[in-house]
């Protein structure tokens, strides 16, 4: 069953996404230390796109592939 729209602003937002507004239903979510930018378009109770989840999914292992600081 695929994720809702607020599903995954949720986890976009746990992991440290910030937020921009875009045109409509569409809103732009970057992450300071990730390149891409992931558009996270339709209304929150709108099933997620495959594509969208598989993005996200990509990004949030991107940031766990990333060398942390030990101090």
């Amino acid at each position: 069953m695929p994720k809702k729209i607020r599903e995954i602003k949720a986890m976009l937002k746990e992991a440290g996404f910030l937020v921009r507004s875009g045109k409509g239903s569409h809103s732009n979510w970057k992450h300071p230390l990730l390149p891409d930018v992931i558009t996270v378009a339709r209304k929150d109770g709108a099933d997620a796109p495959r594509y969208l989840e598989r993005k996200v999914l990509k990004a949030l292992q991107q940031l766990e592939d990333l060398p942390h600081d030990s101090n």
